[in-house]
């Protein structure tokens, strides 16, 4: 997933960000409540990671104005703020969830699945597809049984296809998945990843719209 991390402790913002990676996810990390705006302005993210006190205001009410003007992105804030109060105003507000520092970063992680699944329509991690079973929560996949090993991007690559068969992805979109505003990005990144999948998981299982995109085929 592409993630939007607003915060402006640099050891826990670097941690967080460093797990993200490691997890496979993109992360633009700003540090201010008006750079958020900016990177929500020139970009479409499927996360918030929201701290509450920043340097430029009250990350609660940067959240009750993104939800007051429409923006659907689910949000976690991370907070030192502890108090029951404190958790019930930013639920009240929009978050999708809450979670209080100093927290385990692998917590953190199982988290962010939780949510995305929820808001993909389908909180249950496992899923068949044909000869799949998959368990997007544990990361772990089988084909007929078999242990199949994925990469963490082509992990992030197949769990946004998993989570929306329907859906047409067009090659940007699914590059602002992979990469942050600062990645270099090689011309034919997504169709490396997209044969990769293919050899391990089956030729079909990913379909080519010409000249459109890509969607979730039949293993």
């Amino acid at each position: 997933m592409r993630v939007l991390l607003i915060e402006d402790d640099l050891v826990l913002g670097a941690a967080t960000r460093d797990q993200l990676a490691d997890d496979g996810h993109s992360v633009d990390w700003v540090n201010r409540l008006d750079y958020a705006d900016d990177a929500l302005a020139a970009a479409d993210f499927d996360l918030i990671l929201l701290d509450l006190m920043l340097p430029d205001g009250l990350g609660i009410s940067f959240l009750r104005m993104l939800r007051g003007r429409g923006e659907e992105t689910p949000v976690i804030i991370l907070t030192a703020l502890d108090q029951v109060s404190d958790r019930i105003a930013g639920l009240n507000a929009g978050a999708d969830d809450y979670l209080v520092k100093p927290f385990d970063l692998e917590e953190l992680s199982a988290r962010i699945g939780s949510v995305v699944r929820r808001y993909a329509g389908n909180p249950n991690p496992i899923v068949t597809l044909g000869p799949l079973q998959i368990d997007l929560a544990a990361r772990s996949m089988a084909h007929n049984g078999k242990p199949v090993i994925l990469t963490a991007r082509e992990w992030v690559l197949f769990e946004a296809f998993v989570q929306r068969p329907g859906l047409l992805f067009s090659k940007a979109r699914l590059e602002e998945r992979l990469y942050s505003f600062d990645s270099d990005i090689e011309s034919n990144a997504i169709e490396v990843h997209i044969s990769r999948l293919r050899k391990k998981l089956g030729a079909h299982v990913i379909q080519t719209e010409r000249g459109l995109g890509y969607r979730l085929g039949r293993p």
